[in-house]
């Protein structure tokens, strides 16, 4: 249900938006959690969706296109973590997007600002607070923990 009351509190996230992220965290998944990703993707083989996404991203960013669909994908990681060649050359090549790295260890806030002047830049100017909880909240700490998992290994080699 949308706030009326405080509409800069309503979130959408597109279908795709959700689909593609969770793709481009599939390109360095292993095991038990990429079986578990795929699972809930629905997908037939991991190259489809891949090859798939780089078809439908290319065509909907068209600028010649007669309909205006605009996606800008981005992954952040912390900077202290290696993460392989392959996994970034990977996102760029079927997601368009880009891993960039930031310091969430040692300045959370200021890589929270970081993600939300991104979002804002590709979004137009719109004031979209993606990251509008404080850092030490469990949700923040879980992501920022969970780049050591052992499902993570195939993306970094990192411990926080």
């Amino acid at each position: 249900m949308l706030c009326q009351d405080r509409p800069s509190q309503n979130v959408f996230f597109s279908p795709l938006s959700i689909s593609s992220a969770l793709a481009m965290v599939l390109l360095g998944a292993k095991g038990n959690t990429k079986d578990q990703m795929a699972q809930a993707l629905s997908l037939n083989t991991e190259e489809d969706i891949h090859k798939g996404f780089q078809i439908l991203l290319t065509q909907v960013n068209n600028p010649g296109s007669k309909y205006l669909l605009t996606t800008a994908n981005r992954l952040f990681g912390e900077k202290t973590c290696d993460f392989l060649s392959t996994f970034k050359e990977s996102c760029l090549q079927f997601y368009h997007g880009e891993l960039e790295l930031l310091s969430f260890v040692e300045d959370t806030e200021k890589s929270r600002e970081h993600i939300n002047t991104w979002v804002s830049k590709e979004t137009k100017g719109q004031n979209y607070k993606l990251f509008h909880f404080p850092p030490t909240t469990p949700l923040f700490s879980s992501l920022l923990s969970s780049t050591s998992s052992p499902h993570s290994k195939a993306l970094v080699n990192c411990e926080l």
